[in-house]
């Protein structure tokens, strides 16, 4: 992971630092500080021997999804890997220690990172059944075998929180016109399981189109510097 920085501004190998995902400490103790929330990602990869990836984001179009009680749901075909009844939501407080954790929102340790890492299964399981989990109040974290995947799957995640905010909104503004004698508006159509499931595999074949533009994007913007 890069070290306490903004990840746009890192530059080369001296701002990342090596963990030990076992309890997220750093290989070289006198590394420099790193992000408080590692955790995150070291009790995830710890879990799950599968994932490669792990993402954290705040997304400002995702957060709704995670306070207001509306289930973030797969509305085209690029989020087939979100839950067709909708992504899991972890709240932190649900699992502060008295006198230990602070209530700050923040995963700061194994404990908090582990309850985490329990939202992408069912029981035990060792194979995430989620590719995303919304964080109450915090974002969200993405889960994926590789970069790509999982950089494909935080972006469309929050392509799909503004695509679904938008049909609720349109949706509201039509069923506004009931007063005025016009017929009720039919619920969302959100993809089915199957629709999802097949629109997920699609886009593993797929990936590598997009992320070519993104690392092209990156290239071509004057904010990031690459000192390799």
């Amino acid at each position: 992971m890069c070290r306490n920085t903004a990840p746009a501004t890192v530059s080369s190998r001296n701002d990342l630092i090596e963990y030990w995902v076992d309890n997220a400490e750093p290989v070289d103790p006198n590394a420099a500080p790193g992000y408080a929330e590692r955790c995150i990602h070291s009790e995830v990869l710890k879990r799950y021997p599968e994932v490669n990836s792990v993402i954290h984001s705040h997304s400002d179009a995702v957060v709704p999804y995670t306070i207001s009680g509306v289930p973030l749901k797969p509305c085209y075909h690029m989020s087939g890997f979100l839950h067709s009844s909708g992504a899991p939501v972890y709240d932190n407080a649900k699992h502060l220690r008295p006198g230990v954790d602070i209530p700050d929102m923040l995963v700061r340790n194994t404990h908090l990172g582990a309850a985490l890492a329990s939202k992408f299964s069912t029981a035990s399981s060792t194979s995430p059944d989620q590719s995303v989990v919304l964080m109450r109040g915090h974002g969200m974290t993405v889960v994926g075998p590789t970069i790509q995947d999982c950089v494909l799957r935080a972006i469309y995640t929050q392509n799909n929180a503004t695509i679904q905010t938008t049909a609720l909104l349109t949706r509201a503004a039509w069923r506004s016109e009931l007063a005025q004698g016009q017929e009720p508006a039919e619920p969302i159509h959100y993809l089915s399981e199957e629709e999802a499931n097949a629109a997920m595999e699609m886009t593993k074949w797929s990936a590598m189109r997009p992320w070519k533009l993104w690392l092209r994007e990156v290239e071509a913007a004057g904010l990031y510097v690459n000192r390799g």
